[in-house]
Order: structure tokens, then sequence, then C-alpha cells
């Protein structure tokens, strides 16, 4: 197979395959357009001695569910954490640097900030390279692009010699003020890789040609470090999908939201590292669009922790830093932001008699205690568990029975840490009032919700947002379950819970559009002469955006773009992105960056020399329409029936709650909380004084009264 084939005839069924890999499971999305089933959706167990496997072999199980062969493919779109988890873990490839004479310790010295100002412990994070494989050259750019050294071949010969010596796999080159001109420092690179065959070389301004050395240095150093292990990979991936018969074109979910081909994604992992996240977003703007929502906040609480992220009138936002593994990254991603725990974070008492929850997880091995895997601390899970919103006998559809009784001795040792004495006097059933077991459960829920209300409102008040203007969408296997609690919390009123919430970055994986960003940086103060130089950037951006889409096979369809700036008031140490105006003059442009400028700050300085920073370019091509199949099914407006009632310890009160089945309730049918909502793949908890109703899109729509 190869990474961009010829696009299949006409005759070929379109069906595509949208795949996120997770820690547990790897979560497949089948979409087929103008067939009544519309999506399928498959869980495979992952295999992380060989996440490819767990790949194909998903792959093969949901084409044989829905009868179908690998010849039937259009499309595969994948997510993967790999490059990421790489980083993390730091077992990435050996690399070098090679960086301009006096600046051998960019790495090193970094910003010159500690990670916490406060904390005499606190260590700064390892640089990705050691200094001793950092070679230092004789080359540089002035900060107007005029070459001020240029190597001779002498000199390039001994930085060959020491380069080699290193024993790098691979290696990044950075010269300063590269981003100047590029066309120069992919010079030097060729120059010095010629006489290194069998080093690969990657220039920074080629990754990304952005002011601020040291950031630049790590992007590329980032790129370089992951590369040789996801070709590994991708190698793999191409092996079993031939094994399979599989000639369909394999797309890379990317940290922007969308998708590139995997010849792209080989030159350029470091756009993968944050997919899986982005394609949840994704996911819930589509979804958006067609509920009709224009302000919505993402809420994924998975197994570690809990995310969010922002968009509005159907766009998410985006970030252009950010932080992975402790170090910063440039690149635009969908501007996720981790607010607090998970359904495996552990809950304990700390040494001082405190309800700690997090940051520490029990991961799927060995999981919360009532998986009955070895675990013995308690977590968010064996607390909704007690507390009587989760049932044990229906976890995961019944496909996984938990142990009650275990997870209440466990918050009853917890308890005894916080003084409020035994917590397992009621036998574990959960039907107890006023245990230990039962004040410890509802207190870490409590904490959890508290520390995730926080982080969201400081998230939604630094872009000068109102948490009462949006809608919350809840995903992730806890992300239904603690909708509502954090909803109330921050004074959210509406929740849309989406149908099939567990495998929700797959659906988004399945039909995201083609989409890379490219940017270039000015450093000039805004005048006439600016523009025109800004001008003729975004032209030479839209010319490399335009020979990027027409490589990435058959999925490239028409080109949209869209250009903005990076600006700030001379002497400001932070800039804001504004969106650039038609047609682009000098006036058009500063009326921008003040009304965006009021917008966040509240206020306009009409007489301050606005600087322009860095020309930014998204080219994106819009993927497949993913409809689910229109099931007909006939609205009914009479009460639903629950299919049981079950006591749910609910902000410390004991309630009896409904307890209903997702499948059963019909588009027109409301409910009245408290009350829980069970499916397969997650549990929605409905807090009284909510009212939930199916809508005709199938989404469970929560709604505070």
């Amino acid at each position: 197979m190869t990474a961009d084939p010829a696009a299949p005839t006409a005759a070929t069924p379109r069906a595509r395959v949208g795949i996120d890999v997770g820690g547990t499971f790897t979560d497949f999305v089948l979409a087929l357009p103008g067939d009544p089933r519309g999506l399928l959706h498959h869980k495979e167990p992952s295999t992380p001695d060989d996440p490819a496997r767990a790949v194909a072999d998903g792959i093969a199980a949901v084409l044989g569910r829905a009868g179908l062969d690998a010849a039937d493919l259009a499309s595969i779109t994948h997510g993967t954490t790999i490059g990421l988890n790489a980083i993390i873990q730091r077992r990435g490839a050996r690399i070098a640097l090679v960086v301009t004479e006096g600046y051998r310790d960019i790495l090193e010295i970094g910003r010159s900030r500690m990670p916490s100002s406060f904390d005499l412990h606190a260590a700064k994070e390892e640089p990705l390279v050691p200094r001793d494989r950092i070679v230092e050259i004789p080359a540089r750019l002035g900060p107007d692009g005029r070459a001020v050294r240029t190597p001779s071949d002498a000199e390039l010969a001994r930085v060959a010699e020491e380069l080699a010596a290193t024993g790098a796999e691979a290696a990044a080159v950075l010269v300063l003020h590269g981003h100047t001109d590029p066309a120069f420092e992919a010079e030097v690179t060729r120059r010095l890789g010629a006489l290194l065959p069998g080093m690969p070389l990657t220039s920074s301004a080629a990754i990304w040609p952005e002011v601020r050395e040291f950031e630049r240095a790590l992007v590329t150093c980032l790129n370089v470090y992951i590369q040789p292990l996801m070709r590994r990979y991708f190698d793999r991936l191409e092996t079993l999908l031939d094994g399979l018969g599989v000639t369909a074109p394999v797309y890379i979910a990317a940290s922007n939201g969308g998708s590139l081909s995997l010849r792209s994604a080989v030159e350029r992992p470091i756009e993968t590292v944050l997919s899986g996240p982005a394609a949840g977003v994704t996911a819930a703007t589509r979804l958006g669009r067609a509920a009709g929502i224009s302000r919505l906040v993402t809420f994924d609480m998975g197994g570690t922790s809990s995310d969010i992220a922002v968009a509005v009138d159907g766009e998410p936002e985006f970030a252009t830093h950010t932080t992975i593994g402790g170090l910063p990254l440039i690149l635009p991603v969908v501007a996720v932001s981790a607010i607090g725990a998970g359904g495996g974070s552990v809950v304990r008492a700390d040494e001082h008699g405190v309800l700690k929850v997090g940051p520490e997880s029990a991961g799927a091995a060995p999981g919360p205690v009532a998986y009955g895997r070895g675990g013995t601390r308690p977590t968010v899970t064996d607390c909704y568990l007690h507390t009587g919103v989760i049932d044990p006998a229906t976890f995961l559809g019944g496909r996984m029975t938990l142990d009650a009784p275990a997870a209440a001795r466990a918050l009853g040792e917890v308890a005894e840490g916080l003084g409020f004495g035994s917590g397992s006097d009621d036998g574990g059933t959960g039907t107890g009032a006023g245990t230990g077991a039962d004040r410890a459960a509802d207190g870490a829920l409590r904490v959890a919700t508290a520390g995730m209300a926080v982080e969201l409102q400081k998230t939604l008040a630094g872009r000068g947002l109102d948490p009462a203007e949006f809608t919350l969408v809840p995903f992730g296997g806890a992300g239904p379950t603690h909708a509502a609690v954090l909803a109330e919390e921050v004074g959210i009123r509406e929740i849309v819970v989406p149908p099939t919430a567990a495998t929700f970055c797959a659906l988004g994986a399945v039909g995201a559009d083609l989409r890379r960003d490219f940017a270039r940086s000015l450093r000039r103060e805004l005048d006439g002469a600016s523009v025109a130089a800004l001008d003729a950037v975004l032209a030479g951006l839209e010319e490399q955006a335009r020979d990027w889409l027409a490589g990435q096979g058959p999925a490239a369809g028409a080109a949209e773009l869209t250009l903005a700036a990076d600006m700030s008031y001379r002497g400001q140490a932070y800039e804001l992105r504004v969106p650039l105006p038609a047609p682009l003059t000098q006036d058009a442009l500063r009326e921008a960056f003040h009304t965006e400028h009021e917008r966040l700050y509240g206020f306009r300085d009409t007489d301050a020399a606005i600087s322009l920073g860095t020309a930014r370019l998204a080219i994106s091509s819009a993927g497949p329409e993913i409809v689910p199949a229109a099931v007909p099914v006939t609205a009914r407006t009479e009460p639903p029936v629950p299919t049981g009632h079950r006591t749910v310890l609910l902000a410390g009160d004991r309630v009896t709650a409904e307890v209903h089945r997702r499948d059963a309730l019909r588009p027109g049918q409301t409910l009245t909380g408290p009350a829980v909502v069970e499916q397969d793949d997650t549990t929605v908890l409905v807090p009284p004084e909510w009212t939930a109703g199916v809508d005709p899109l199938g989404n469970l729509r929560l709604t505070r009264s």
C-alpha cells in the first residue's frame, strides 16, 4: 500500500473509517454514506506493545460487522498519541542540534523560568538535546534577513565531523533569525547534509518560520525527536493494512482539528501530537452546527484528566502556544485546556487530613478498586459507583460487573484518614445515609467539581466569555456523568450529550477536513510599507499552501483560506491573533486590532503605535459530510417509562432517581430529574431541577429549570 494512492473508482462504496487510539481501547467509527445503518461504532482492546495491531484488528472487525471487505474502503483517518507519549516519556530518537555560534545553551537557558516560582524544590525540565550533542556553526542572519555570517566549505566539514561524532540518528539546524530568510537556512542545511548522507537534517525555518529562537529550535527538535518512531509505526501500519488488502488512502488526524496525508505526517509528525483531543472538538463543533448551537464548551472527561475547548459559531478556538510534556509548542492547535481529574483519578487523604483528588491516576491497570484488577485506592469512578449513579451490573452495557463492596471499603479507609470514621457499615450497597464512605465519596466529587469549575471559569474569563451563554457538550466515558454537576457549579444551563459519547473522537476523525497552518514572522511597525510586506508574505504562504493541498491525495478538494496576523501595541509583551480584513489596508488593519483588543480588555489606545508580528494562513479542504442514518422514529409526547428506580447520593442527600435506557427514549419525550439515563458507553446524570429530552438528531438535551 502506498501513502497516497490513486482515488478509488466511482463504483467503489464510499465507506470511511475514523480511529482513535486510547490506552485501554481503540475506537472505530465506520461511516456508510447512503446506507440505512449510517454509522457503526466499534471498540477494540488496545495493544500497547504493538498499537498498529489493534488498528488492523479493529478495521477487520468493523468491516466484518458491516458485511464489507477492504476494497469497499474509501479512506481511513487515524488519530494517534504515539508522538505525544514519546515526548512525555522521553523515549524518542537520539538527536543532535546544530546552532549558530554562541547559542549552544539555547535549550538549557530557554526562557529562564522555573516551573514553579515559589517551590524551592522545583526542577527544570531536562533539555530535549543534551549539551554534548549540540554543535555550533558559523552561520548567522541579522534581524532584517541580511546574511551576517556564511560558513565556508572547510567550516562545514568541521561541523559535519563534530556532528557525526555525537552518534545522533538525526539533527535539527537552527540559524539565528532563520525565519527572516528560510532559503538561507535551507541552503546551509543542504550543504551540511551533503557531507552526512546517512543523517537526516531538518531546517527550523522549514518546520515553523516564526520569531523566538528557543521555541523554533524546540519545535524542530521535537519533530526530529519523534520522526523515526512515527515512521516505524506508519511502516508497520502499512504492512498490516496491506495484509488486509486495504488500498484506501490513510490520513492522520492533526492537532489543529484537521487531517493530513500519511506522507505529510511522516515529514511533519509534530503536527499530530494532540490529534486525539482535537478530533473530539471537531466532532463537537459539527454537532453544534447541526443542532443550531452557536456557542459551546466541550468537556472531555476520560480516565486520567478532563479537558475543555471552546467553539463559537461552529469554529473551535485555536492556540498558537501550548505545552506538551513540560515543553512549549508554538504550532497552532485546537485550544484544549486540561481542567481537572478523570474517572481514574485517585481519591486520598493527605498527611494533613485534607481530601485530595488526583493528579495521580489508577489508569487502566490496575484501575479503580471496583474493577477488581488489583487496585486498592479509590477513584472518581468508585465514588460514582458508591453514590449510586453507576449501576455495578450495567457498566459498559453489562460487559463488566463492578465490585461495589470493595469500592465502599476503600472509600471507608479514606474516610478514616479524614476523621470521618469507618465508611463501610452499609455493606457497600450504596444505600446507607451518612456513613464515612458516603461522605468521602460525596466530598471527593465536590472537590473534583470545584477544581474543574475554577479552571473552566478562568479559561472562559481569559477569553472574555460568559459561561451562561454556552452549551456544554460532554463526551468521553465519564463526561456525561459529571456534566450536569459541573454545569451547575459554573452557571451553564444547557447540556447536549451526543448519542455515542465514548467513540466521539473517532467520529471527529472520520469527517475531518484536510488542514494545515502556515506562518511567517514580520516584526514591523504597522505602516504602509509593512502592509505591502504583509501582502507579499501572504502571497508566498498561499502558494506553499496550495502546493501542499495538491499533494494530499484524493481527499483534496476546493481550498478555503483563513488569514490572520499577530498584532500588539508597541511595547506589549504578548500579541493578539487578529483575523485580517479585506481589502487589506493600513486603516482596516488598525481598526481590526483595536476592536479585538477592546473586546478582550475593554479599551483601545488609538494614539499608540501598533506592531505587526507574525502572518498566519490556514488552508483547508472540507472533509466528507458524516450524517447518521435517518432512522424513522415516531415522536412521542407521553412521559417515558423508567426501567426502575434507585437511591442516589447527590450533594449530600439521598434521593430516589428514575432509571432510563437511552435507546428507549424517543424524540419529543422529556423526563425530570433526579434521573439516571444509562447507555452502553456511559451514564448520564440528570440532577433535580433539570429536565432531559431527545432532539430529532438523537442528542440528549439537558436543561436546568
